[in-house]
């Protein structure tokens, strides 16, 4: 009696793994077969940039990008626009990238990585305020700024993993400033990026990010326990001397990078971005998911296509796109709609 009792349950869990594996089955085709429907009509219309099925979101709805996408604009945070006036058009090179033009600051090659965390408006800020500290320094100064702090710590920010503000970010550096942080498992600055690197929309070094977003952390109010930087919180703090916005011009956005260094720049995301891998980005097709903070870095001239871009840093790590960073057409998505900088002295 008690082999066949055994029998039926064996019999019943076995049905339901079946069942389980078969539904899960049929939503992972699902998906797959709409997402191979947007990447061929991506790659059929010579749009200038390759599309293909990323490991990341292999088997999810074209939405699930949905999670990073962390850029929420709060009325009134956008600073007062800072207007490049005397400036001679004919010195805007066709082509400038900040990796070249400033090579003693080796920040503006980095890609960071958000994790499975609406962060990237902090990423963008701490990544671009990063650099621009290098800059006007000469590469005398070199610390590498805490998104983890910024992140958890700015209340008029927004709501941390859930979304934030790119200009109440540098509103925080003027107000508040950050300490420095290194990258997840990084403790030779004071606060550390808590959430593990993970591979988004892509097969890489890492493993997948998870299904879920993370929590947001705890604001830190000292150095890491394990850290071996000296220099105590307190007075780690690194105070920007102003912040601003930029103009939509691109004339503006270029005369302020070359000067000034990257800047940091919202824009919104359809579903056919998650499958970039190469080229000059353009919308083709997919749903509006949202807005994201990244880092412009400089810009070029596609003769192929005759075609203006911005080269631009992403916060998925180096394993997306073309090695972290991707190029997107002028003026398209909005990318030159909100940009915000600032200079550290």
């Amino acid at each position: 009696m008690k082999v066949l009792s055994l029998l039926v349950v064996v019999l019943a869990l076995t049905a339901l793994t079946v069942s389980g594996r078969t539904h899960h089955h049929h939503d992972r085709h699902h998906h797959n077969s709409k997402r191979q429907t947007l990447i061929n009509t991506v790659n059929s219309a010579n749009a200038g940039w390759t599309a293909g099925i990323n490991s990341r979101f292999d088997g999810q709805p074209l939405s699930y990008v949905k999670k990073l996408l962390g850029v929420k604009l709060i009325p009134g945070a956008r600073p007062p626009i800072k207007v490049h006036t005397g400036f001679d058009m004919n010195a805007l090179p066709q082509n400038f990238d900040s990796r070249t033009n400033w090579p003693n600051c080796p920040s503006i090659q980095e890609v960071r990585d958000q994790s499975d965390c609406g962060s990237c408006w902090a990423f963008g800020a701490v990544e671009a305020a990063t650099d621009r500290i290098c800059i006007e320094t000469n590469g005398a100064s070199q610390p590498h700024l805490s998104a983890e702090d910024l992140l958890s710590c700015c209340i008029f920010c927004g709501a941390g993993c859930d979304g934030g503000d790119p200009a109440a970010a540098w509103s925080y550096f003027t107000s508040t400033g950050v300490v420095t942080g290194g990258n997840y498992g990084d403790y030779s600055w004071c606060s550390s990026y808590s959430m593990p690197n993970c591979d988004h929309h892509t097969t890489g070094k890492y493993s997948p990010c998870g299904a879920s977003e993370y929590p947001t952390p705890s604001c830190p109010n000292k150095c890491d326990s394990n850290s071996t930087y000296s220099v105590p919180f307190s007075q780690d703090k690194h105070v920007f001397a102003q912040s601003y916005s930029i103009g939509q011009d691109p004339t503006q956005i270029q005369q302020e990078i070359m000067k000034n260094g990257p800047v940091e720049a919202a824009f919104t995301v359809y579903a056919d971005f998650e499958a970039y891998k190469s080229g000059v980005y353009r919308h083709v097709s997919g749903e509006e998911l949202g807005g994201h903070a990244v880092k412009i870095v400089g810009w070029g001239y596609d003769s192929a296509s005759s075609t203006n871009y911005w080269i631009v840093a992403n916060s998925w790590n180096n394993d997306w796109g073309e090695n972290g960073f991707f190029r997107i057409a002028f003026g398209e998505c909005g990318i030159e709609s909100y940009i915000v900088a600032g200079t550290f002295k």
